[in-house]
């Protein structure tokens, strides 16, 4: 064998990611001029073979990967990296936008500007050295087409995706499953046009996800160009839009009024769109939805009279109970629902009182996060707290158990409303607690309100409150079984001994039984005593603080 043999034998094959690292390398400052194509003929050719590219598209997309770690990539960087001026690379912009259409890269809208940034699938496959196949959508069964739908809307309402690519995405989404009855009914029987088509799947996107039938303007506008939605929202407005006129879309009715900013799906929509998904019994899947068998069982430990009325109430609450109940008081004319308050001390078990409640009665837990219904558009807020009863409501009818609607932490909503105050915050936070007011009122279901400052309850709010449980700091008995419970090592000498010492809360027993474990993980033994003592002395934040001028070593008299 001759030594130019050897010398190609002994070459090394490079792998995809290492021909994309030879291209930018030889590219940088380049220009793109001739010599570079020289230099980089053969990783240029590699490349476009492996990702069937052509050679402006392989060398593009090797900036952008050498760039992966950046979720904002602009093409004037990379006009930077090759020396060229911008306007140039704005030529290429056809290629740029066939590698998004191949799903290679991603393009991002933001303050009026483009970014591009790489998928996670993307990378995954040049680290294996593979190329990037499609996603197979075709003949999808309805529940998966649905999720599909909903993912798409996620990337455009997260700005992960150009409208041009989105509108894309979904004509391609419906034409793959043209076996499905809500397809046909969309593209055959139902002439709309594209920004109509797409403005009915987001209801549509919005119930069968959310059971949303309180759809504001802000949930709409990311899925259109602002000058589109311009004209959709005030034909919304003026119920001129085609979904309206043709019975698909109504505004939502508020107290017997017309509320000409919220929409929803008609029944007959529901009725003819939606009939292949079993939604009656379709198991929530929505972040705010606790499913009563994934709560994980728990022992509590009460003092007698929080102990009698947690029992009182959890039988009240079991379904043969509950529904006996609501009956009797619906025929003497009295409201059937059930409003209870937990107040008390932090960390005393109120909401996992809660959760192990829903957990026996076999009741789902509709979450209503407080953070979530405060907004910073004037007017907002109250339209999403009024979005989360019509929810409720709306699971009430649909599952077959009644859900526990679960305000946790609800200070800031029940708190005495403020007299005299005329500022947009004021008033925002007064009409929020009339409309939560006036719901319970009229409340249908289980509502269970959890909260630490009693002492600012609003007078109203008390009087609709059915149940009031108040979960004090367990009693020495109660914190004994507490210690057991959760170290089961403990003696009951030793378990006796803290309580007496620390006037703990449940919370904090289990924050010193969590640092022990920590410990003995690390150290491979159990907890004796004297490290309990200090995990506890360590729970008493107020002994940590040392007076300034004060002597710590001073006994007291």
């Amino acid at each position: 064998m001759d030594t130019k043999s050897v010398k190609t034998t002994q070459k090394k094959e490079l792998t995809l990611l290492e021909h994309i690292e030879r291209i930018v390398e030889l590219s940088e400052k380049s220009k793109l001029n001739d010599r570079f194509y020289e230099k980089a003929g053969r990783h240029i050719e590699a490349v476009c073979g492996i990702l069937n590219l052509n050679s402006i598209q392989a060398i593009l997309f090797s900036h952008l990967v050498d760039r992966s770690n950046d979720r904002s990539i602009h093409l004037s960087e990379i006009a930077e990296d090759l020396k060229i001026r911008t306007v140039r690379l704005i030529q290429y912009q056809d290629d740029i936008d066939e590698l998004e259409k191949r799903r290679l890269i991603r393009c991002s809208h933001s303050c009026r500007s483009k970014s591009y940034h790489l998928p996670e699938d993307v990378l995954e496959a040049l680290r294996k050295g593979e190329n990037v196949k499609p996603v197979d959508r075709k003949n999808l069964s309805v529940d998966i087409f649905f999720d599909t739908l909903n993912q798409l809307f996620e990337q455009i309402n997260g700005k992960d995706m150009s409208h041009e690519f989105f509108v894309e995405e979904i004509d391609s989404l419906l034409n793959d499953n043209e076996q499905l009855i809500f397809v046909k009914k969309l593209k055959n029987q139902l002439s709309l046009d594209e920004e109509n088509r797409i403005l009915l799947l987001r209801f549509c996107n919005l119930y069968v996800e959310e059971a949303d039938d309180n759809i504001t303007y802000h949930q709409l506008d990311d899925c259109f160009e602002s000058r589109v939605f311009r004209a959709i929202k005030r034909e919304l407005s003026e119920q001129s839009n085609v979904l309206i006129k043709d019975g698909w879309v109504e505004c939502v009715n508020d107290s017997g009024f017309e509320n000409r900013d919220e929409f929803k799906l008609t029944d007959r929509a529901k009725d003819e769109l939606l009939c292949e998904l079993n939604l009656q019994t379709k198991k929530p899947s929505r972040k705010d939805i606790l499913l009563h068998d994934s709560l994980v069982a728990k022992q509590m430990f009460y003092n007698e009279t929080e102990r009698l009325q947690v029992a009182q109430l959890t039988d009240l609450l079991r379904e043969e109970n509950f529904v006996d109940v609501q009956k009797r008081m619906s025929e003497k004319g009295m409201r059937t629902g059930f409003a209870c308050l937990f107040h008390g001390v932090p960390g005393a078990g109120k909401t996992e009182t809660a959760y192990q409640i829903a957990r026996q009665t076999g009741r789902n837990i509709f979450m209503v996060d407080i953070s979530e219904t405060k907004s910073m558009w004037f007017g907002e807020s109250e339209k999403r707290i009024k979005a989360v009863f019509e929810k409720y409501k709306s699971l009430v009818k649909s599952e077959k158990i009644t859900p526990i609607l679960l305000f946790n932490e609800a200070d800031a909503v029940i708190g005495k409303r403020k007299e005299g105050n005329s500022s947009a915050v004021a008033q925002t936070e007064n009409a929020i607690q009339n409309i939560i007011l006036q719901e319970m009122e009229n409340l249908e279901g289980i509502m269970i309100a959890t909260t630490n400052l009693t002492q600012n309850l609003d007078k109203a709010f008390e009087r609709r409150f059915l149940y009031k449980i108040e979960f004090e700091k367990p009693c020495a008995e109660a914190k004994r079984n507490i210690w057991q419970s959760i170290i089961p090592a403990l003696n009951d000498s030793d378990a006796a001994e803290l309580s007496r010492r620390f006037d703990f809360s449940g919370g904090q027993i289990e924050n010193v039984a969590r640092k022990s474990t920590v410990d003995s993980i690390i150290s491979g033994k159990e907890p004796d005593f004297d490290t309990l003592l200090f995990h506890c002395n360590n729970e008493l934040l107020v002994n940590n603080r040392k007076p300034i001028g004060f002597n710590i070593n001073q006994k007291s008299t």
